[in-house]
């Protein structure tokens, strides 16, 4: 038995039964069960399917194999965008999905992943935790009959490759852009004409100029579909993703099936998948962001007055969609109450230290 093992038992033992009851007491007592996740992802982004995977690995593990949890790619059972109806229907048990991707069936959604300058990875874990954001969350997915926890987080995002350098905010009028969900609303009143496009057909797209611009997710997916050999210019910070949180999607009727004890174990399973998806984009994508320098993306900031004129759309945006849906409202104020009031700490404690030690790196 491995080490990570040991722990992860240990830990869900504890959690279960106050210490009192050992884990694999706990596995011979419960039944077998089987289910199927359907991702929204393909297998080749390892580290954002890797999470589906490693949850699936962490169940079994506790379970002694009781419970076994199957990921499929997207495609292999439906189509990525389908997940949410596919738990919803029953059709799977659940799924590993972003579900902000569902904003078209309920805008409130897109605060489960984070929208556009909302909250970074930390803090949207802990607006889920420790403020109003599960609750209110699951009280919109209830109505799909599902239940969803946090399983992953892919940190603050990059802005993605443009074939011109952006300069000032009429650069950004007729620019056919590969982005969705709301920051693709929020550039459209920029005058951005956004585009819904598949991984797989963004290279080919952006190298024959059907589109100007595409984003995905940090350095070391974007590297993998190697745009920066046909759009050279490399934007940040990805603001419409300060930290997209993914989510396990449980249909309802299958997770109120499940004995106590694996209802847990699910749990602990989601926050170690949180974790370990979090820790590798650290790990990963600071070499992959060397590599795509050297092989000639050019880094650049978005200007200041674009974000500032982004920033200004968000909230106008956001001000439309909550004068007509109570839900979004409701999330969007504890939203911008709890954003609030940490970055009075965050700009004392994590944002100082950071940008002192950034400045020290050229000095070590």
């Amino acid at each position: 038995m491995t080490l990570r093992r040991r722990q992860f038992l240990a830990g869900a033992a504890t959690a279960l039964a106050g210490g009192a009851v050992a884990s694999p007491a706990v596995a011979q007592s419960q039944p077998e069960i089987k289910w199927r996740l359907t991702s929204s992802f393909p297998r080749v982004l390892d580290t954002i399917f890797g999470a589906a995977q490693m949850l699936a690995k962490y169940v079994a593990e506790a379970t002694d194999n009781k419970f076994q949890i199957q990921a499929f790619s997207a495609g292999e059972i439906v189509p990525g965008l389908q997940a949410l109806d596919a738990v919803s229907t029953g059709a799977v048990e659940c799924a590993q999905t972003p579900i902000y991707f569902y904003i078209g069936k309920e805008p409130t959604l897109g605060f489960g992943t984070g929208v556009p300058f909302g909250l970074n990875a930390r803090l949207q874990h802990s607006w889920w935790h420790f403020a109003d954001g599960a609750e209110i969350i699951n009280g919109v997915l209830q109505k799909f009959n599902v239940i969803g926890f946090p399983c992953g987080n892919s940190g603050c995002q990059m802005g993605g490759f443009f074939r011109k350098e952006l300069k000032e905010v009429d650069d950004l009028k007729g620019l056919k852009f590969r982005i969705g969900g709301m920051g693709g609303q929020v550039l459209a009143k920029l005058g951005v004409v956004p585009q819904q496009i598949a991984p797989g057909d963004v290279y080919p797209a952006l190298e024959r100029g059907t589109i100007d611009a595409a984003e995905f997710v940090g350095p070391y997916d974007d590297e993998k579909l190697g745009l920066h050999r046909v759009a050279r210019y490399y934007y940040y910070p990805g603001w419409w993703e300060g930290g997209a949180m993914m989510h396990l999607i449980v249909n309802m009727e299958q997770w109120h099936r499940l004995p106590k004890a694996y209802q847990r174990i699910v749990q602990d399973a989601c926050e170690a998948a949180n974790n370990w998806m979090l820790a590798k984009y650290d790990a990963v994508n600071a070499p992959a962001l060397r590599r795509l320098v050297a092989g000639g993306a050019q880094l650049r900031p978005f200007p200041l007055p674009i974000m500032e004129a982004a920033y200004k759309a968000a909230q106008d945006l956001y001000a439309e969609i909550a004068s007509t849906n109570a839900a979004f409202k409701q999330a969007l104020d504890s939203m911008n109450a709890f954003r609030a009031e940490q970055l009075q700490w965050w700009q004392v404690g994590e944002l100082s230290f950071d940008s002192f030690m950034a400045r020290m790196r050229s000095r070590a």
